[in-house]
């Protein structure tokens, strides 16, 4: 993959002054765009007080967003003008470059997060098909008086401040970004010697894989492919432990329960959809695909 870079311009013609001088004849390639300020005036605040506890010389916190625009060939002009006022929102940004510490947040390689969802849909709905996906980061900058880079030590410690570790990575440089486009050949699976390891290289494989099986479960496990006598594929584990998974609580919920030697008529799940069976009105579908439906109602429509 090709990139080309334009982080140093306010104003969208400094974009098409370096496409027009660096044609890229790459199959596809990334643009990497500056974007607006990603923090409130609350949040830059909150952040400097975070830093500062950590590191007392830490004089400022200013984050901005940062577009990758992963692209099957050069935009044209007219192109590159949709796409210069769809990015165009929030607080306008400053004319400045920003130094310090820089650290860029962006979602986990191998997902794609909601907001790139959206802002590719809307981009090729107004025309921009040669737009494979968009995806959007923050670049994070921390300023001191010295306005020296930080040490190494120090950055790890700011980088829980600025990201969720389930959900976000943190790069160095712009041109990390590309690992966000990469689409991975998919691998072979791999199988889990229950029949000669036992209860124990299930375990082992839990740990490993992030199953995170409660002991009854591997004990079920264990007992039924015992029983088929084969082993178990780490796709069959994942998909076990999903669906047995407790996010939503429902194995709980719905386990029978008494008080005091008396047992309860309705589930903790039936006493949250009693509300629903005994007042359904308006509501057209409930608890039924992870979805409900409501009745609507007729508004007005406004066209240009």
């Amino acid at each position: 993959m090709t990139y080309q870079k334009v982080l140093d311009g306010v104003k969208f013609a400094h974009l098409q002054l370096l496409l027009s001088h660096s044609l890229l004849k790459s199959e596809k390639f990334m643009l990497i765009l500056r974007g607006n300020p990603a923090y409130s005036q609350f949040q830059k605040q909150r952040l400097l007080e975070e830093a500062s506890a950590i590191e007392p010389r830490i004089a400022e916190v200013y984050g901005e967003f940062v577009h990758y625009v992963h692209v099957s060939a050069e935009l044209s002009e007219d192109e590159l003008q949709i796409l210069d006022r769809l990015l165009e929102y929030g607080p306008d940004r400053t004319a400045s470059e920003h130094t310090g510490q820089r650290m860029i947040v962006v979602p986990r390689p191998g997902t794609i997060s909601p907001w790139s969802s959206k802002a590719t849909n809307i981009a090729q709905n107004c025309g921009l098909e040669k737009v494979i996906r968009i995806e959007r980061g923050v670049a994070v900058y921390f300023n001191n008086p010295e306005g020296g880079p930080l040490s190494s030590e120090l950055a790890e410690k700011f980088k829980p401040l600025i990201h969720d570790r389930m959900t976000q990575v943190v790069l160095a440089q712009h041109e990390e970004a590309e690992q966000l486009f990469v689409q991975e050949s998919p691998k072979p699976y791999s199988t889990v010697d229950i029949l000669k390891g036992g209860r124990e290289a299930l375990e082992i494989a839990n740990v490993e894989i992030g199953l995170a099986l409660a002991d009854d479960e591997i004990d079920y496990l264990v007992d039924s492919f015992t029983q088929l006598g084969r082993n178990p594929v780490d796709v069959e584990l994942m998909m076990f432990a999903q669906a047995n998974s407790e996010h939503c609580r429902h194995k709980i919920f719905n386990a029978s329960w008494n008080i005091d030697g008396i047992e309860k008529d309705l589930s903790l799940f039936k006493m949250i959809k009693n509300t629903y069976a005994t007042n359904s009105e308006g509501v057209l579908s409930a608890y039924k695909d992870n979805a409900a439906v409501f009745e609507g109602f007729s508004a007005h429509r406004y066209f240009f």
